[in-house]
C-alpha cells in the first residue's frame, strides 16, 4: 500500500464487437468525497455500482468521471438489419398479394427503413454495459498509479521541507546557549543607563538576570519540536491515509515553534524561527494533497 496523492488521472479504455468505450477520470483534493459523472443516460443504471467503486478504493478526493463510447470502424449500419422483422414483413404481405392474384415483388432497398433496424438501445446496453464496468476498472487502477507517484514525489518534498526546518531548530538551539549571557549584558546596560548613581547588587541582579532567564527558556519546546519532528518523519514513511495525521502533527509542531519564537529576543534566533514557520507553512499546503 502507497502514500497517495489526492492529484492524478486515469484513463481506461474497452473495446467490444460494435463499440469502444473510454473512461476518464481527474482527481483533485478534497476534504471529503466528491463525485461528479458526465456520461450518457444510457449508463444511469451502472452509477451506483461505479460510484461504489469509487468508494472502496479511495479515502478523500474530487472525481471528475467521464463515460463515453464510440462505434467501432468495424461497425456498419449493415449488421443493424433485423431480419426477423423482414421475415414478419413478409410473411405478413405475402397472404394479402396471394389473396388479389397477384406476386409479392419487393425490393432489397425497401428494408434499409429504420422501421426494419434492429432495436438497438437493448443491443446497446447489452454490449455497452460490461464494457463501461472493464473500461471503469482500468481507468480506476490508472488512477491509483497516477496518485501513487504523485503521493511519492509530494512526500520527498515535504521532506526536503522538513530537512531545513530541523536545520534552523538546530541553529536554535546552538544559539540559546548564547542568550543569557546576551540578556544579562543587555540588563546590565540598561540599569547602569537608568541607575548610575546607585551601587547594584551584584549577587542581588544575577537572582534577577536567572528568573528572568527561566521564563524565556525554550528549552522544553525544542525538545517537544524534536520528539514531533520524529513522529512526523514517521508518518511519512508509513502508508495508507496520513493527510490528517500529518496536520495534526504540524499543529503541534507550529505551537511549539511559534513559542520559540515569542520567547525569545535574540535576532538571530528569531531569523531561523522565522524560517520554520516559512516550511511549516510550505508542508502544510503541499501536505493538503495528500490523502
Amino acid at each position: 500500500m502507497s502514500v497517495y496523492s489526492m492529484t492524478g488521472f486515469g484513463k481506461g479504455e474497452a473495446s467490444g464487437q460494435n463499440f469502444t468505450i473510454t473512461t476518464e477520470i481527474k482527481t483533485v483534493n478534497n476534504r471529503f468525497k466528491d463525485f461528479k459523472f458526465r456520461m450518457s443516460s444510457m449508463f444511469n443504471s451502472l452509477e451506483l455500482d461505479l460510484r461504489s467503486k469509487l468508494e472502496s478504493e479511495f479515502k478523500r478526493g474530487s472525481f471528475d468521471i467521464s463515460v463515453s463510447y464510440k462505434r467501432t470502424e468495424k461497425s456498419g449500419t449493415e449488421f443493424q438489419i433485423d431480419l426477423k422483422k423482414v421475415e414478419a414483413y413478409l410473411e405478413l404481405m405475402k397472404p394479402v398479394f396471394d389473396k388479389g392474384g397477384v406476386s409479392l415483388e419487393v425490393s432489397p432497398t425497401e428494408f434499409l427503413r429504420p422501421d426494419f433496424y434492429k432495436d438497438e438501445d437493448s443491443d446497446k446496453e447489452k454490449e455497452l454495459s460490461p464494457l463501461a464496468m472493464e473500461s471503469f476498472d482500468l481507468a480506476i487502477k490508472a488512477l491509483k498509479l497516477s496518485r501513487s507517484h504523485e503521493g511519492q514525489k509530494l512526500v520527498d518534498k515535504l521532506f526536503d521541507h522538513l530537512g531545513v526546518y530541523e536545520s534552523s531548530l538546530g541553529q536554535v538551539e546552538k544559539l540559546k546557549a548564547l542568550y543569557p549571557e546576551m540578556m544579562k549584558d543587555k540588563l546590565t546596560t540598561k540599569l547602569n543607563e537608568k541607575l548610575k548613581d546607585i551601587k547594584i547588587d551584584e549577587s542581588r541582579f544575577l537572582q534577577e538576570v536567572v528568573y528572568y532567564l527561566e521564563k524565556l527558556e525554550i528549552d522544553e519546546e525544542i525538545n517537544r519540536a524534536k520528539i514531533h519532528l520524529i513522529k512526523l518523519k514517521s508518518v511519512l514513511k508509513s502508508t495508507g491515509e496520513i493527510g490528517r495525521q500529518i496536520d495534526f502533527l504540524l499543529q503541534e509542531l507550529g505551537r511549539e515553534t511559534n513559542t520559540m519564537g515569542s520567547k525569545s529576543a535574540h535576532p538571530e534566533i528569531s531569523s531561523n524561527v522565522v524560517e520554520m514557520k516559512v516550511q511549516l507553512e510550505k508542508i502544510r499546503e503541499q501536505a493538503l494533497n495528500l490523502e
